[in-house]
C-alpha cells in the first residue's frame, strides 16, 4: 500500500519496472530507487475578494537528494493530486540524471483553477503555499520552478516570500523568475527551444527536408515556443490546439500572428472560425513531426496505432502510456521517438544555469545560455542513441536506463544511513 495512487503514478511505476527488469536490478533495491524520499501536503487558506476564505490543498514531493538538491516545477491545476506530483518528481529525477545535472527530482502543486482567481487572490495563494513550504525547501535542499498554471510572476512571489522569511534576498530559491528579479535570459523559451533543436537534429538524421510539416498539441509556454522555433526554421505548422480550440491549415498557420492573439486573449480561441478543427483528431493528422506539449497520457494504444507522423517529440511530461509504448516499439522503424525526459529537458537545463548564475551573482548573455543548452542536449541525445543501438532497445528505455543507472550508482556509493 502507498499514499500515491492514480493513473499517472501507476504509469511511472510501470515505466520504472521495465527499466529495472532491463537493468536486472535486484528486487530489494527497487523500492529504494523508486519511492520518493519526502512528501508534504499542506493547507493553503486564502482570503477571497468577496470576503470569504477558501482552503486549497498543496503538495510537494522530493524524490531523492542523493546527487544534490531536488529540482522541479510547481503546478496550479484542478487535476493536481499527490500521485501525479510524485510521478512528475520521479520523471524529473531520471531527466536530471540523463542530462548530467547535480539534482534529484521534485515537483509541487496546488489543486486549483488559477483562471478562476483574481491577481490578488493568486498572489495570496502563491505566497501562502511558499510560506508552508519554507521548512522543507532551500537553495541546497529543493529549488522550485514554474509549471502548468504558474509563471515568472508566481516565481517572483515565491522568491520574495522566502526572502522575507530569511531576512535577505535569496534569488536562488526558485528558477524561472523574471530577469529583473535574478532570472536568466532564455529561460522562458528554453523548453520549447530545446524541443525544436532536437526535432531539427532528428530531421537532419532522417533526411526530412523541403516542405516539412508539424502538429503541436498544446500552445502554452512549451508548445508555442517550439512552434515558433520550427516556424522560423521553415517548417510548416499545419495544426495547433489548446484547451479551448484546435486549428488546422494544410498550407501552414501564421504562428507569429497566433502568438499575438494568444497573448492578447489568453488562448487560441477566436483566432479563426474557418480554420477550426476537431481537437480529438489533431494527434493523428499526417505530418512529419508531432509534438504533444500539453498533459500526460494523451497518446494511448489506440492513438499510437493511428499516428501518421515520422517524428514524435514529447514536449509534455508522460504524454505516452506504457500500452502505447508497446505499439511504438513495433513501429520504431516508422516513428522516431524523442522521449519526454530528453525532449523537454531544456527547461531544467536552463533552470540549472539560472541557479548557478544566482549562486555566483555572475550572469551570462542569452546566446551563451542557448549555446550551453544545446551542447548538453546534444550530448544526452548522442548517449541515448548510442545506448539504444548497442542494446537494441527503444529510445525511451535507453534514456531512462541512463538516468536510473546514475541514480542507482549514486545511492550505492553513498550507502545506506545509518
Amino acid at each position: 500500500m502507498t499514499v500515491y495512487a492514480g493513473p499517472v503514478f501507476d504509469m511511472a511505476v510501470q515505466q520504472f519496472d521495465v527499466i529495472a527488469d532491463h537493468l536486472s536490478i535486484p528486487t530489494d533495491e527497487r523500492e529504494r530507487i523508486l519511492m520518493p524520499k519526502r512528501s508534504i501536503t499542506v493547507s493553503c487558506p486564502v482570503h477571497r475578494d468577496d470576503g470569504s476564505i477558501t482552503v486549497f490543498e498543496g503538495y510537494r514531493v522530493q524524490h531523492h537528494l542523493t546527487l544534490g538538491p531536488t529540482k522541479g516545477g510547481t503546478r496550479f491545476a484542478p487535476s493536481v493530486d499527490i500521485g501525479e506530483v510524485a510521478a512528475l518528481a520521479i520523471w524529473m529525477s531520471w531527466k536530471c540524471a540523463l542530462v548530467g545535472l547535480p539534482y534529484g527530482g521534485a515537483k509541487g502543486g496546488v489543486r486549483v483553477d488559477p483562471g478562476s482567481m483574481s491577481m490578488r487572490e493568486l498572489e495570496g495563494l502563491s505566497r501562502r503555499y511558499m510560506q508552508e513550504m519554507i521548512p522543507f525547501v532551500g537553495p541546497r535542499t529543493d529549488v522550485m520552478a514554474p509549471d502548468m498554471g504558474t509563471n515568472e510572476q508566481v516565481m517572483a512571489w515565491f522568491m520574495d516570500t522566502y526572502s522575507m522569511y530569511q531576512g535577505n534576498t535569496v534569488t536562488e530559491i526558485v528558477t524561472g523568475k523574471p530577469v529583473s528579479s535574478g532570472g536568466t535570459l532564455g529561460r522562458r523559451e528554453a523548453t520549447g527551444r530545446g524541443v525544436a533543436h532536437l526535432v531539427r537534429r532528428v530531421m537532419n538524421e532522417l533526411d526530412i527536408v523541403g516542405g516539412a510539416t508539424a502538429v503541436v498539441q498544446g500552445f502554452g509556454n512549451v508548445g508555442s515556443h517550439a512552434a515558433l522555433e520550427l516556424y522560423n526554421s521553415g517548417i510548416k505548422i499545419i495544426a495547433v490546439s489548446d484547451l479551448t480550440d484546435a486549428l488546422y491549415d494544410r498550407n501552414g498557420l501564421d504562428i507569429p500572428a497566433l502568438l499575438r492573439h494568444a497573448a492578447a486573449h489568453g488562448s487560441i480561441a477566436g483566432f479563426s472560425n474557418q480554420l477550426r478543427y476537431d481537437p480529438a483528431a489533431i494527434l493523428t493528422l499526417p505530418c512529419d513531426v508531432l509534438i504533444p506539449a500539453a498533459i500526460e497520457r494523451v497518446i494511448d494504444a489506440h492513438i499510437a496505432e493511428n499516428l501518421k507522423c515520422r517524428v514524435l517529440a514529447e514536449g509534455a511530461n508522460g504524454p505516452t502510456t506504457p500500452e502505447a509504448d508497446l505499439i511504438l516499439e513495433k513501429r520504431q522503424h516508422e516513428i522516431f521517438v524523442i522521449p519526454d525526459i530528453l525532449c523537454n529537458s531544456g527547461g531544467v537545463v536552463v533552470s540549472y544555469f539560472e541557479w548557478v548564475q544566482d549562486l555566483q551573482q555572475l550572469f551570462w548573455e542569452e546566446d551563451e545560455v542557448t549555446r550551453r543548452e544545446y551542447q548538453i542536449l546534444d550530448r544526452a541525445f548522442a548517449q541515448m542513441i548510442g545506448r539504444a543501438k548497442k542494446d537494441r532497445i527503444p529510445h525511451r528505455t535507453a534514456a531512462m536506463a541512463i538516468g536510473v543507472e546514475k541514480v542507482r550508482a549514486g545511492k550505492a556509493m553513498r550507502g545506506l544511513f545509518p
